[in-house]
Formats: structure tokens, sequence, C-alpha cells
């Protein structure tokens, strides 16, 4: 990878009526991006037009057919039109069913391009999980609609920052159900494709891995349950026989305070709120949502689509630019590993 070959990103454009659309148009108006990837969004040209008109941005869609018709340069947006959305028919914050098939069709697209090796990498806006639903989908967001594509049976989620990382065990679930979620082979799975993604996509040589317990105090001995004894400790050990340096079970009300400070490369977090509440709380606007597992390489915004404020133009884009930057890093590193 060379510094005239820069990562070709594909960018899909997420719900038409959320704030993808408006993040795109500033990422894209900001002359930095195109000094570390070749974008290309995969949308609605319709939509991107109102977009720009909305923010008075002075970018050009460029509609290509296919990716290898480009001229990568500031001001200019290469779009592939791949829906047809009547902006009459449609209201900011009102999503109807043809915006989910939509959605969907962006995603489809990108992966193909990519498996194909037209593209490097891929970068998505926020979508609904509820449209997604009312479309006819029964996926419970992007990561598992990702796994279905690319036919992968193992896949983790981890949302990134520069000061904390952290990857989930659990990902989108009841918390009652998350005690039965929980199994040894579940959680070293997750320790394992961590390590390797800090490797190969972080570019880390030696990472380092905490895994947090489940139960206050790491269970305190068993009195406050047997998990850390019984499921999360073996897999631990069993990582190490692997030659992954990884510690735990460590009660989580210490871990992230030291994680944040640089101790660890990596949290694994056995659910959901457990890992997102101390990396959004250091992270609300810059974090990045990133599927690792994949025979891809994917990154998102770590928010939703806003609705409330989709049409105001007052959407952070922070994280959409974090996350184009680090899918344009690891398509590098990658390389550099390879």
């Amino acid at each position: 990878m060379t510094k005239m070959s820069l990562p070709r990103v594909g960018i899909t454009m997420g719900d038409p009526t959320g704030i993808g659309p408006e993040i795109i148009v500033k990422v894209l108006s900001d002359k930095s991006t195109f000094h570390f990837c070749r974008p290309i969004v995969l949308g609605d040209r319709t939509i991107m037009e109102q977009a720009i008109r909305l923010l008075n941005s002075t970018l050009k869609v460029n509609e290509i057919e296919h990716v290898e018709e480009r001229e990568y340069r500031n001001g200019k947006l290469n779009l592939l039109n791949l829906s047809n959305i009547n902006v009459n028919e449609i209201d900011y914050g009102v999503p109807t069913k043809a915006c989910g098939k939509a959605m969907v069709k962006y995603i489809e697209e990108a992966v193909k391009l990519v498996l194909d090796g037209r593209i490097d990498a891929i970068t998505t806006a926020p979508i609904s999980k509820k449209v997604l639903s009312d479309a006819g989908y029964s996926y419970p967001g992007h990561t598992e609609l990702l796994a279905e594509l690319t036919g992968s049976k193992e896949y983790v989620m981890m949302v990134a920052g520069e000061r904390l990382k952290v990857t989930l065990v659990t990902i989108h679930c009841g918390l009652r159900e998350v005690f039965h979620l929980l199994t040894m082979k579940k959680i070293l799975t997750t320790i394992r494709i961590t390590h390797s993604a800090l490797i190969d996509l972080f570019g880390e040589e030696k990472p380092k891995i905490a895994v947090a317990a489940l139960n206050p105090h790491a269970g305190e001995g068993g009195l406050f349950g047997n998990e850390e004894k019984e499921i999360i400790l073996p897999a631990i050990k069993k990582a190490q026989q692997l030659g992954i340096t990884v510690e735990g079970p460590l009660p989580p009300d210490t871990l992230f305070y030291h994680a944040a400070q640089g101790t660890y490369s990596a949290v694994v977090s056995m659910y959901h709120d457990q890992g997102l509440i101390p990396l959004k709380l250091l992270h609300f606007e810059d974090a990045v949502n990133v599927t690792l597992g994949l025979p891809l390489i994917r990154t998102s915004v770590d928010h939703g689509t806003a609705y409330d404020i989709a049409g105001t133009g007052k959407a952070n884009s922070l994280s959409l630019f974090n996350a184009l930057k680090l899918a344009a890093r690891m398509v590098i590193h990658r390389a550099t590993k390879n």
C-alpha cells in the first residue's frame, strides 16, 4: 500500500430519513478526508442532494455506475445511486418500508463490492432496527446482517476510542438473558477474535486484554455468583494456553479505570451496558463501532439515526469521520501484515 494508493472505502448512506446523509456531506466536505481514503457513497442521489442543500455545501454529486469510474478529490461526492426515494413522500425522522429496503440494498451492494475486491472496506451510516423489522428483515442490526451476507459464524462487536476499546460477549439482548447466553466457548471466541484484530487491524505487536467479571467484586469467591469460577476463568486459562496475554476476571468497577489509563489494549465485557457505559462516558461523540471476525473491514458510527434532529443540520459528524479514518488505517495495517 503506497501513499498514492489510498484505501477505497464504501460509505453506506443508512436511513434516508435519519442523519446519515447529513453527516456524510459534512465528512466529505472536509478536505482532510481525501488525505486518507478514496470514498464512494452507496445511497440515493435525491436524498444526498437534499442533504447538500440543507447544509449549503458546495459538494457536487458525481453519479457513477461502477466504482472504477472515479475521480477522488475535494468537492466531489462519488455516488453509486442504488435507490429512488421520492423526497416529497417522506419526512425527516419518519422512515417508511421503502427506506428500510433501501438501507439493506446499500449494505448488500457494499458487501459484494468489497468481497469482489473492488473496494477495500465499508463504513456504515446509522440504520434503524425497527425500520429493518417493519420492512420485513429479522436482523437485530448491522452486525447480524453483515454476518449473514458474508457467511460468518464467529463475529464480535467492538466499540473503539483513543483511550478505551471494548468488545462484547453478548450484544443486543435482555439483561436476564445474559446469564443463559454466556458460555466458556463464547467468551473464548471473543477473546481470540479481539486478540487477532488488535494485531491485524490495529497494528499492535503484543496486545494485553482484560476480561471483565460478570458479578460484583468478581463474584466475591462465589458469594455473589459462580460464573467467574465456572465459565469466565476457564475461558481465560484456555486463551492463555493459546499464547494470548489476557487477565481476569476483573471487577468492572475498577477495571475500566485502569484500561482507560492504558494498562490494557482492550476490555472484553460480558454484556452491552457493562462495556458501553464507560466507553461512551469517555467517547460519546468520537467512538467507532467495528465488526470483528468478518472477511472484510467494516466500521460504523457509534450512534443511531437521531430522528429527533434529522434535517436540522445539527448532527455531529465526528464519529463518522473517525470510522472512515479507522477503516482506512485498518486496510493499511492488514496490507502491511500481508
